[in-house]
């Protein structure tokens, strides 16, 4: 017979509960038939059934299709050999695994003492990658006992998992005067509605091109990266760097065709340039401190607002509130100042979506639906 699948599991106890060890409910039946002598003693010990405990025996011997137990229903019983054997192998991996089992005992315990501490605040947040808020995640943790579980993925994604309640917080990022009509506004707009979602502010920021160091193809606007048929890497669907591009396109009258691998996709800035750096492509857009960080030349194409965005109803959250103290600081400001293609932008305000990305306009609406 196949060697069994090992599943383990924990159990949330009060203090004073016993020694920590790693349970199993088999072998807590069979020390009982054991030391008892009868099912009805371990049942008796177990405080469970007759019928409860001779049905789990039952269960288990045609699991493991061994027989556990040598006697009849009603008399006395004796564990069989296979029985014993299981005894033992659970107590020899018990007595070589205490230490490990201790120290991740402690370690659960560590881990769980976070949600029954109230000074210390947990925030889901999922966003578009960016290395500010790699930053903030450390800075928050270290000084003022703010975790930000965050989960990086596309602008459009981000913000679609906080309007579907899996998340807190939602992190995206536009050009910094989004102009009407663009494609932002097309993604953006029917994801965002005023009244309901409320904007943090968090950095201002620089996308623009990476590539190869001494920029050896001259590059300097999306137009040359086409006339030059330069390599390109891009970023997936559904990012707010693959907006950023594809606006920048619209905007030179070139489209997806003229761009030579604009069908190859990396999953964030930081494989972008790693994809130019090892010779796989001569240029992709993105961010000057992972142009930098890997020994590339960069050429600032636009400024941009990286945003953070709630419901309203989540602005009170304890969490919340401690994290727009961790942005408002000057501690955090003068961090984010000194990272390289960011500047502080109103963070930690909470501010107006129509003022920040302006596509609303209320007063032409309701005449239109007045009409």
């Amino acid at each position: 017979m196949a060697p069994q699948q090992i599943e383990l599991s924990y159990a949330i106890a009060s203090r004073g509960a016993g020694r920590p060890r790693i349970r199993n409910p088999l072998m807590e039946l069979l020390q009982a038939v054991r030391e008892s002598g009868s099912i009805s003693g371990a049942a008796r010990h177990l405080g469970l059934s007759y019928r409860h405990v001779w049905g789990e025996l039952k269960r288990w011997e045609g699991l493991l299709g061994h027989r556990l137990v040598a006697g009849d229903a009603g008399q006395s019983a004796q564990l069989s050999e296979f029985g014993d054997k299981l005894l033992w192998a659970e107590r020899q991996a018990q007595a070589r695994l205490a230490a490990q089992i201790e120290a991740l005992h402690a370690d659960l315990e560590r881990a769980f003492a976070l949600a029954f501490n109230d000074s210390i605040h947990v925030l889901s947040l999922h966003a578009s990658h960016d290395d500010a808020l790699v930053a903030l995640r450390a800075h928050a943790a270290a000084t003022a006992q703010v975790h930000l579980d965050i989960q990086f993925s596309g602008s459009v994604d981000a913000i679609r998992a906080l309007n579907q309640g899996r998340c807190v917080m939602a992190g995206f990022h536009t050009r910094e005067r989004p102009p009407l009509g663009s494609l932002a506004q097309r993604t953006y707009k029917p994801l965002l509605k005023p009244g309901q979602h409320k904007v943090i502010g968090f950095a201002r920021r620089i996308q623009g091109l990476m590539v190869a160091p001494g920029n050896p193809l001259r590059l300097s606007v999306m137009a040359d990266v086409a006339g030059r048929r330069a390599r390109f890497v891009n970023r997936a669907l559904g990012t707010g760097t693959r907006v950023l591009l594809d606006e920048l396109l619209a905007e030179a009258q070139l489209a997806a065709p003229d761009i030579a691998g604009y069908a190859h996709c990396e999953p964030s800035h930081a494989a972008v340039a790693h994809a130019i750096e090892s010779g796989q492509a001569d240029a992709g857009l993105g961010l000057e401190s992972a142009a930098r960080g890997a020994g590339l030349d960069f050429v600032p194409l636009v400024h941009e607002r990286y945003h953070l965005v709630c419901l309203k109803t989540a602005l009170e959250q304890p969490s919340t509130q401690a994290l727009l103290a961790v942005l408002r600081s000057k501690a955090w400001q003068h961090q984010l100042g000194t990272m390289l293609g960011y500047e502080c932008a109103a963070s930690g305000q909470v501010q107006s979506l129509r003022a920040l990305l302006p596509w609303w306009s209320f007063r032409s609406e309701k005449a239109h639906a007045s009409s």
